[in-house]
């Protein structure tokens, strides 16, 4: 039996779809409004395996994943998604390592790597504390890249506040590793991209 990979995962998943769905997946896809964006002309028309090569050329394995869940609760899938994800968790925990080796190698040649440098969420954390407002999509994000686990998710996620949030994540998490803060920029880069570019700015 072959190996699960992202691709063969994603295969699957809209393999399942009915046709109905197939398509509100396809226009979903070509809407999303978050960067990298896909065209309407490379899924058009397509099966479910060129759709697959296209998202997989777009946004590479695991994020691929991610973004196919999102889509798939959006237009009510939610037990395709579930399914998903569950193959997804699976194939991150049999290569626990992959997606954070491959984010921090593309980090070593920035400034972030840099050990004579304060690390950026560090230079900013009054701002980050202040402004961050997409808290949720940000801690789910850290639970699936494993740098906080699920009691300290449903602990941060019980604060009262935004900032109380991100004050937990300085306070717990950051602390254990210059890579958790690589990871929670990368995932600020994604998820809150106007105000990385302002504080980058200044």
């Amino acid at each position: 039996m072959a190996p699960k990979t992202p691709k063969r995962i994603l295969w699957s998943a809209l393999e399942n779809l009915s046709k109905e769905n197939f398509e509100k997946f396809c226009h979903a896809l070509v809407d999303r409004p978050q960067d990298p964006r896909v065209r309407r002309n490379r899924v058009e028309g397509k099966n479910f395996l060129d759709v697959a090569d296209v998202m997989i050329s777009t946004f590479t394995g695991i994020e691929a994943l991610k973004v196919t869940e999102e889509i798939l609760r959006d237009i009510g899938c939610s037990e395709d998604a579930d399914e998903l994800a569950s193959e997804a968790a699976a194939l991150r925990s049999s290569a626990p390592d992959s997606t954070n080796a491959s984010k921090a190698a593309a980090l070593r040649s920035s400034v972030l790597d840099s050990t004579n440098e304060e690390h950026f969420v560090d230079k900013h954390r009054n701002e980050l504390i202040q402004r961050v407002s997409v808290v949720g999509p940000i801690l789910d994000k850290l639970l699936m890249e494993k740098v906080i686990n699920h009691e300290v998710y449903a602990e941060i996620h019980s604060k009262s506040t935004n900032q109380a949030k991100i004050r937990a994540v300085y306070d717990g998490p950051l602390r254990a590793a210059r890579a958790c803060k690589d990871i929670f920029y990368i995932i600020l880069k994604d998820l809150e991209p106007y105000l990385i570019r302002d504080l980058e700015g200044n």
